[in-house]
Parts: C-alpha cells; structure tokens; sequence
C-alpha cells in the first residue's frame, strides 16, 4: 500500500434488513446514499488514524474496486474516511471515534 491508501474489505451490502418498525426490506431495494462499514485489511505508509482490523464507515460512490487472490477489496483514501470504530485503548477510551 501507497501513501495514504486504505484498502478494506466491506462488509456484506447484499442481504435483507429491517426497518425500525419491523418491515422487511429485500436487498434488491436501493437506498438513498447510505454509509457503510468494512474492516482495514492494510495501509499505506501515510495513514495516520487508522490501524489494521479497525472498522471503517465510508461512501460506496467514492470507492475503487481491487480483486486479490479471487476476493474483492474496496480502495480509499484516508481523507475519505468518515468514522473509526476501533476497539484499542486511547486515554483509556474505546468506541467510535469521528
């Protein structure tokens, strides 16, 4: 990995979901622009915030798509980024980190 490049592996987008009020919502409904989450496999050696195996909240529009060993990988820039779940300890604190 390059510069500030984060390449992580996204969580599946492609199953059904509920609804707050309970109603079923098939996968093949599109949302409006929705965030989703995927896992940090590797970083480039720029990246600042973000370490491997942290949880990441992105844009699906703003992505590239990279096939490695047959499994497809998502590449972004750090500055892209919208939020860190991570599970280390900072100032002894966890969580989401925006």
């Amino acid at each position: 990995m390059l510069h500030d490049r984060v390449l992580v592996d996204p969580d599946d987008e492609a199953r059904e979901r509920r609804s707050s009020g309970g109603i079923l919502i098939p996968a093949t409904v599109q949302m409006g622009r929705r965030l989703a989450w995927a896992k940090v496999v590797a970083i480039g050696s720029s990246v600042r915030t973000v370490k491997v195996d942290d949880r990441v909240l992105f844009d699906p529009a703003e992505r590239f798509e990279v096939e490695l060993r047959n499994k497809t990988y998502l590449l972004l820039r750090e500055r892209e980024l919208h939020a860190i779940a991570a599970e280390r300890l900072q100032n002894g604190s966890t969580g989401l980190y925006l």
